[in-house]
């Protein structure tokens, strides 16, 4: 069973892999605490306050109850989940990626799943004339999670211990209880509006 579930992880490690690829062959993961630069702000929505209240964040914590403990001996895996390398592929982001794919450091375990588990490695879209518009961010690498149903279904799938195969995955239900979308009137234009909120103070 330990064997399968190795197999499983492995799939889905080698799944980020390809979207990492498709990012650019030299993108870089750069972590959390970058992309909150910008994206803890109101005028854009918070993203990165609505990520930290979501499961996403606490993906990391989940693995040290004993739930987990419970899961990961059923599955045979062995030692504490929160440091199985099968469960932190899909429980921290780019966990088993070589170091010379994260920027500076290796990104810190109890942040969990990422923005970048989701939007990809960010070195090459995260400075802000680039996230200013849309498709440059994209053009630059940035996955587009909300339409593509792959980037979730890595992890999200029947190889996972707590799949439940009566739910399966709701791809347009589950995006909604994690939507943290930019307000209309600013995005593509977020240049302009940062410029409009500093004069009116």
């Amino acid at each position: 069973m330990a064997r399968l579930t190795w197999i499983a992880m492995a799939i889905g490690l080698a799944v980020a892999v390809g979207f990492a690829s498709a990012a650019g062959a030299d993108a870089k993961y750069v972590g959390a605490g970058k992309c909150k630069t910008c994206h803890k702000k109101e005028l854009i929505g918070d993203q990165y306050g609505a990520w930290q209240k979501s499961a996403h964040a606490k993906a990391f914590e989940l693995l040290k109850g004993e739930k987990a403990k419970a899961v990961a001996a059923e599955k045979g895996i062995a030692g504490a989940p929160h440091e199985a390398a099968e469960c932190l592929q899909c429980h921290a982001t780019a966990q088993g990626l070589s170091a010379s794919q994260v920027a500076a450091k290796p990104l810190k375990l109890e942040d969990g799943i990422q923005c970048e588990s989701c939007h990809g490695p960010g070195s090459d879209y995260k400075k802000k004339k680039t996230m200013a518009d849309h498709a440059k961010s994209v053009a630059a690498g940035m996955w587009e999670a909300d339409k593509d149903e792959k980037i979730c279904t890595a992890c999200h799938n029947e190889k996972s211990p707590t799949w439940d195969a009566a739910k399966g995955f709701d791809f347009e239900a589950r995006k909604k209880d994690i939507a943290h979308p930019i307000p209309a009137d600013v995005k593509g234009r977020y240049e302009e509006a940062a410029k409009a909120a500093r004069a009116a103070k």
